[in-house]
């Protein structure tokens, strides 16, 4: 009988004291003021140039953990610090509960939250950014074909965005940097697709999160496939979206497992490609089942809030960067919504169309659980052309490739028209999709028109400091203007007839929607400075 008891004695130790993931919050920074005094101790000046352009201020989030407060924890007893993020203040940290849950009781931690959902009281809140509008027009630049490329079987996902047309006038990515987070490059070093990249000097670096060290190289032929799509370059067979782009590749993903520690990873490979001065943040990576299945997301979570990395992506979007992040392939499983990240706030998300751009049935759906549109918008991703490890040249799919895909065109179209913000560029892209008037939740705003993003960028106000957002709007439109600027902007449903006119200032820049109809609207606003027309959606 002796034997026995103590047989379950240590069933039920072994399980008490099971490891568990967690994220430790802590209350402040205190040394917050000298890194703000001295930007370069945190950012490369890329970085702050990217803040500069984008008149993107330095705040708390960009200021490091406090290596105090790291090292207090990193001492306590039976917990492991598995990473850390300086955007949200927090470590992800490994141990039984009882050790995690000692850890509230340290002066400077705010509070805990577990990997586990049921043990979390309240979750995380995270604040909406404005998006800027601008003007839409169906005409499009004319121009002289300055080079042809022969895309040989990746030609219809290229041509399908309408990304000949920019490479054609030259634009391929130059002088904009995309980081790549997945699960491994193997082959990169050596398979031909690659050379051209490696001949000049385009890929700029990389780490690998999950080993913690600097070889990229590894793990897995995920990345390799990804990267393909944007930055490979094979005359007649596979031509990437950005072949002039420069990379960083980043490990995020362990293959071996899944666990919410991945999460962590990407959040710390945001930051880092932050740090470098990354314009453009791509990942083929999605979130929704865990190992432990009490770490898994019910859909009512993916609302852009509750995800770990969907809270960092719509921190990088704040920094001036654009996520492209894919819907994920679940369309056809019971939970068929996309995962985390691709439900942040403010990101693009790319689902998955066919040759003849109809939806792919595997493509994650939408909306986001609060309602947003989602995927954002759709690229190829059934059968598109890649390169694998040994640079043959074949076809996978995903939306996995649908995202590098569109994430390609997106620096192409950045590299034409440099001088806008990230909100611009996400915007110009939503609004050249031939379904941004009637979004679905199988391909959201519909495949985007690089040329006509090309052609409204070209053709948009002239402020670019004026921002009219949310749009779609529900309730209340906010006109953001410039210092003491005043203006008129007047409001017309699609007979022409006018709805609403408002005169708006600094003091006084809301305007209440609510007696609108559903439908699509044109307004026309105009002050001493600005002129800005488009088109409005209220919800």
């Amino acid at each position: 009988m002796a034997r026995v008891l103590l047989f379950f004695f240590l069933i039920a130790t072994i399980s008490i004291q099971a490891q568990e993931d967690a994220w430790v919050y802590f209350t402040d920074k205190p040394d917050a003021a000298y890194y703000l005094a001295n930007p370069l101790e945190m950012l490369s000046q890329k970085s702050l140039d990217r803040r500069t352009a984008q008149g993107i201020s330095l705040d708390d989030t960009d200021v490091p953990i406090s290596s105090t407060y790291i090292a207090q924890i990193e001492s306590a007893t039976g917990i492991t610090v598995m990473a850390k993020s300086k955007w949200l203040n927090a470590l992800h940290v490994r141990g039984n509960q009882t050790d995690i849950q000692a850890l509230e009781g340290l002066a400077f931690v705010d509070y805990v939250y577990y990997a586990n959902h049921s043990w979390n009281i309240t979750g995380p809140i995270s604040d909406s950014t404005p998006i800027s509008e601008s003007r839409v027009s169906e005409n499009q630049n004319k121009f002289e074909i300055q080079v042809n490329y022969d895309y040989g079987g990746s030609d219809n996902q290229i041509e399908m965005l309408n990304g000949h047309l920019l490479h054609e006038q030259d634009f391929t990515g130059q002088g904009k940097t995309i980081a790549v987070l997945d699960a491994g490059f193997t082959g990169v070093d050596t398979a031909l697709p690659f050379q051209r990249l490696h001949d000049n000097n385009l890929i700029l670096g990389g780490y690998n999160f999950p080993d913690r060290n600097t070889d990229f190289y590894t793990r897995h032929n995920h990345g390799t496939n990804v990267l393909s799509t944007m930055g490979a370059y094979v005359e007649g067979s596979l031509v990437g979206t950005a072949p002039d782009a420069e990379y960083y590749l980043f490990i995020t993903e362990d293959v071996y497992s899944e666990n919410p520690v991945e999460e962590s990873y990407w959040v710390e490979a945001a930051e880092m490609a932050d740090s470098l001065g990354v314009d453009i943040i791509n990942s083929s990576l999605g979130y929704g089942s865990y190992d432990n299945s009490n770490y898994s997301y019910s859909y009512a979570q993916r609302n852009g809030q509750v995800g770990f990395a969907s809270r960092g992506a719509s921190i990088a979007y704040q920094k001036g960067i654009v996520c492209v992040i894919s819907a994920g392939n679940e369309g056809n499983s019971g939970e068929p919504h996309i995962g985390i990240p691709a439900d942040a706030e403010n990101v693009l998300t790319v689902g998955a169309v066919d040759s003849f751009e109809n939806y792919a049935s595997f493509s994650s759906i939408g909306n986001s659980a609060d309602g947003r549109v989602k995927p954002d918008v759709c690229a190829k991703g059934l059968n598109a052309t890649i390169s694998n490890t040994s640079g043959g040249i074949t076809t996978a799919s995903g939306t996995s490739f649908a995202g590098p895909i569109l994430a390609g065109m997106v620096a192409t179209f950045w590299s034409a028209k440099p001088n806008l913000t990230a909100t611009q560029v996400i915007q110009f892209v939503i609004e050249s999709a031939d379904q941004y008037t009637t979004p679905d939740i199988y391909k959201g705003y519909g495949v985007p028109d690089f040329q006509l993003a090309l052609s409204l960028s070209t053709e948009s106000f002239n402020n670019n400091t004026v921002l009219i957002y949310p749009n779609p709007v529900a309730t209340q439109l906010t006109i953001q203007l410039n210092d003491n600027e005043t203006g008129t902007i007047i409001i017309h449903n699609q007979l022409g007839q006018k709805v609403l006119t408002k005169n708006v200032s600094n003091q006084q820049n809301t305007i209440n929607v609510t007696s609108l109809a559903s439908g699509i609207y044109f307004y026309d606003f105009s002050s001493n400075n600005s002129k800005l027309q488009g088109k409005l959606i209220k919800k």
